[in-house]
């Protein structure tokens, strides 16, 4: 590494690059509803679809971008990642029309694919070991406070510029971004060890993992963990606006239970190595399957006003709780067995869960009916269906 980049630089540089996704996400949630009411005013509630959309793209993109920088360089790849961002929240701020702001969002996901993939190949290129680890748990932590700041963000932005000045804010941000890695970081991967582009060894890392059953039922139960995630995500904020009628003061609730989120991951690094992961994120699981079944029936029981909001946030509570117990554990499982192609295997874990789970939130997104049942329900579900994948699981450990 360069003279010039201290440690501390480095870490506040990745830490940028993977909270690329964090913002781009959550810093829109306070603008959805306004979207939906000019954009798509006789179906407000498609205006979710900004956030999948994203995702999707992102997903694709996900699956290539990996061997791509193998073969081309890392900067190279995140900076044509930073110019495609740029292009689609450029092409989202002026789209007007919803289905265009769609496209314009999976343009926007496709180039923050670059980044996410990208930084974690460039620690790895300069770190090995504990130290490695240490570096990723550190980016790690920074990138997990970004939700917990991004609406509030968001919603100062649309108070001073509108909604649309969220992408202009996306502008800057990667233009920052990618003016300090032109100028401040050095390609970290040598040319000898450059690997050149083989969709025939891509295709055939892909049958390895879809043969080993234990990688396959992990792939599948991360699709499950990734549709919670988008679930709450991309209906949080209908609910506390449509249910509660307390949108206004959503930024601050969502700061604090994204800040839960980031207890669990401190909780899960601690019992880990007693329980184990499979039986963590199975427990995580099937607690779950419970709590959505409980908060349903207070729903259908007809609690309402400050109590039932009460319920409701102690319960989105626990849906971050148990991001910390899944799908970082379910990772390592799917690429335990996959050393021997373990950059082929990161880019298939991450492209195929992440799209999967956002395809899987799309119909319950758009099931949003006024109500916190859509929401309820499709968590209930895709945990259950997690929770049988797991336990099919055990019979092929050890």
């Amino acid at each position: 590494m360069s003279n010039q980049l201290s440690k501390s630089e480095f870490i506040a540089m990745m830490a940028m690059l993977f909270a690329v996704i964090a913002f781009s996400i959550d810093s829109m949630l306070p603008a959805l509803p306004r979207i939906g009411q000019e954009l798509s005013p006789d179906a407000p509630n498609r205006a979710q679809l900004i956030i999948t959309s994203f995702v999707i793209g992102m997903g694709i993109a996900t699956f290539f971008v990996g061997s791509i920088s193998d073969a081309y360089g890392r900067k190279p790849l995140i900076l044509g990642g930073v110019a495609l961002y740029i292009l689609g929240a450029g092409l989202a701020w002026a789209a007007p029309s919803l289905e265009l702001m769609l496209l314009a969002r999976v343009v926007q996901g496709i180039g923050s694919s670059g980044p996410r993939v990208v930084a974690a190949a460039i620690v790895r290129d300069m770190y090995a070991g504990r130290e490695m680890a240490r570096i990723i748990s550190l980016v790690t932590l920074v990138f997990m406070l970004v939700p917990a700041a991004a609406p509030l963000l968001g919603q100062g932005i649309i108070s001073v510029a509108g909604w649309r000045g969220i992408f202009a804010a996306f502008v800057i941000f990667a233009l920052v971004a990618s003016f300090w890695i032109t100028f401040r970081l050095p390609e970290t991967l040598r040319p000898e060890a450059r690997r050149p582009v083989r969709l025939t060894l891509m295709f055939d890392g892909l049958m390895q993992m879809l043969r080993h059953r234990t990688v396959l039922l992990s792939l599948l139960a991360q699709m499950g963990c990734y549709a919670v995630l988008f679930i709450a995500i991309s209906l949080v904020q209908p609910v506390f606006d449509v249910v509660f009628g307390r949108g206004d003061q959503f930024p601050l609730w969502f700061a604090a239970m994204a800040l839960v989120g980031v207890i669990s991951s401190v909780m899960n690094a601690s019992l880990v190595m007693r329980f184990g992961m499979r039986r963590l994120a199975m427990t995580a699981f099937g607690v779950q399957v419970v709590l959505a079944s409980i908060m349903s029936a207070i729903w259908i029981s007809g609690l309402r006003g400050d109590a039932m909001f009460h319920v409701y946030f102690v319960w989105q509570c626990t849906l971050f709780l148990q991001t910390g117990f899944t799908i970082g554990n379910l990772n390592a499982i799917a690429m335990e067995p996959m050393g021997h192609i373990a950059g082929m295997a990161a880019s298939v874990v991450g492209s195929v869960s992440t799209l999967g789970g956002a395809l899987m939130a799309v119909p319950v997104v758009l099931a949003f009916n006024g109500t916190p049942l859509p929401l309820s329900i499709g968590v209930g579900a895709a945990s259950a269906v997690a929770w049988i994948l797991l336990m099919w699981m055990r019979r092929y450990e050890g």
